[in-house]
């Protein structure tokens, strides 16, 4: 068993508390956890908490000084696609600059950098996408995490992973904004409807898979890139349809619509997700059924409200 001392940035949110969650809950990872807020959204978790902003190179500098991570995961980033769009130089900041920082930090420290990435990379015209295949993305929240993936490609082979995923779903605490499934499951559980667009293509990933996926990049000390997402492509219409279908709410409360009936900033790439065999064949990842993710996930609302 080999012990590694992980850094986990972005630790409050979806993705970094399932990371923290997932690796403090093994005994071969000494986990050091950084967010923003001041104290941390998880609870329960064996390992320690830093408030700190990824684009605060000093204070990051003194973590590796100090913790001397064998591993970094980067699951911080600026998320919003369309708030990329209008707030180009934050989102640049954040999911740029702050990478390459952290790029000069591992290569001085010797820190493997775990790095998250998305489908976003891609124009969504020839999708589920290889690792292989070149990225084209058609908004600016993709362009950032094209350089990031750069920046993070100028480290030794060694020294680099990155994961690219698909609309991640979930459940976590004190989350700022919902997710895909967290937002269908409100609403219908209220018996609201819902327009859900029927012209966009994913691989919808269920967060706790995508965690396992990320711990057994490590465990195995794996280079390059990895698509870890769920198995299926379907539209997020379908996804909606599958949710009300599992856990039992009405489909009828679920309406088809077309993209262009939502004003939104940013294009969006119409049909990605991701083929998974690499990671299959190479980390043994297997994601969950939908009908077990969603079961899970409702298990774990269910859990947060009784709390």
């Amino acid at each position: 068993m080999v012990f590694r001392r992980v850094l986990v940035t972005g630790a409050n949110g979806l993705l970094g508390q399932a990371i923290v969650t997932r690796l403090s809950g093994l005994q071969n990872y000494d986990v050091l956890a950084t967010g923003r807020d001041a104290d941390p959204k998880f609870e329960g978790c064996s390992c320690g908490y830093i408030s700190l902003d990824i684009t605060d190179t000093d204070s990051m500098h003194r973590i590796f000084v100090d913790f001397e991570p064998d591993v970094v995961v980067n699951c911080a980033a600026m998320t919003q696609v369309d708030l990329c769009e209008t707030r180009k130089s934050e989102c640049w900041k954040t999911n740029v600059d702050a990478v390459e920082s952290l790029v000069k930090l591992c290569r001085v420290h010797n820190t493997k950098l775990v790095h998250v990435s998305t489908d976003f990379i891609f124009d969504g015209k020839n999708g589920p996408y290889r690792e292989t295949d070149r990225p084209d993305p058609v908004n600016y929240y993709g362009k950032s995490k094209v350089a990031s993936e750069n920046a993070v490609r100028s480290l030794p082979d060694n020294l680099w992973t990155i994961v690219r995923t698909v609309l991640v779903y979930g459940h976590a605490r004190k989350l700022t904004r919902s997710n895909i499934a967290t937002w269908i499951i409100s609403n219908l559980s209220e018996g609201k409807s819902i327009n859900v667009v029927t012209d966009q293509f994913r691989s919808p990933t269920y967060v706790e898979d995508l965690a396992r996926g990320i711990e057994k990049a490590i465990r195995y000390n794996k280079t390059g890139v990895y698509h870890i997402s769920g198995r299926d492509q379907l539209s997020v219409y379908d996804f909606a349809l599958k949710i009300a279908e599992v856990l039992g709410y009405d489909e009828n409360l679920i309406h088809p619509v077309d993209a262009s009936s939502f004003s939104q900033t940013a294009a969006r790439p119409p049909r990605t997700g991701f083929i998974i065999l690499k990671a299959e064949t190479e980390l043994g990842y297997r994601p969950m059924s939908f009908e077990l993710a969603l079961t899970d996930l409702e298990s774990r609302l269910n859990a947060s409200v009784k709390a």
